[in-house]
């Protein structure tokens, strides 16, 4: 959206990506290492958005307007529930673990 007038973004399915990609196979460690990297270096970008940059617009594939900031906003969003639910699955896990599941 930085570089493009009004992108369109195509449909992204997670779950059929992390079936197709075999997420159940990879390296935690490795995957821990590449998010981090790729954290790093959207957080990198965003402090370089400046001004009249945080309203340019992208279109998803489903017509849903957003820009610049309303997309940092979903990323910031979707770590802090993907952390909640590792922490309930975790807690699940161990409740099993013990025999209280």
């Amino acid at each position: 959206m930085l570089n493009e007038d009004n992108p369109l973004f195509e449909n992204w399915d997670q779950d059929e990506t992390a079936v197709s990609e075999r997420y159940d196979l990879q390296d935690a460690v490795t995957v821990a290492a590449e998010l981090g990297a790729a954290a790093t270096d959207l957080s990198d970008l965003y402090d370089t958005v400046d001004g009249d940059q945080w309203s340019r617009p992208g279109t998803r594939s489903d017509g849903a307007l957003f820009d610049v900031e309303s997309f940092g906003r979903y990323f910031l969003h979707d770590l802090v529930h993907h952390i909640a639910d590792v922490r309930h699955g975790f807690a699940a896990l161990v409740r099993t673990t013990k025999g209280d599941g």
